[in-house]
């Protein structure tokens, strides 16, 4: 039996990207009407965290990172 480790590392990229993206928009959104200055940092910090999680998913779709090799 052949094991594809570009397989499991696609699907653990997508699906830990799913498990903090949502977390993370879910706190985003649990915070939004916060004020202070800290706060509002907290909510950029979630959201590039969101953002992160997203480029995750998209790269383990193969939508990013699709290179051609060097020469």
């Amino acid at each position: 039996m052949h094991f594809d480790w570009v397989i499991l590392e696609r699907t653990g990229a997508i699906l830990g990207g799913i498990i903090v993206g949502v977390i993370a928009f879910y706190a985003l959104w649990k915070d939004w009407k916060t004020p202070g200055i800290e706060n509002q940092v907290f909510k950029l910090m979630l959201f590039l965290l969101g953002f992160g999680a997203l480029l995750a998913i998209f790269a383990g779709a193969g939508v990013l990172g699709n290179f051609p090799k060097a020469a």
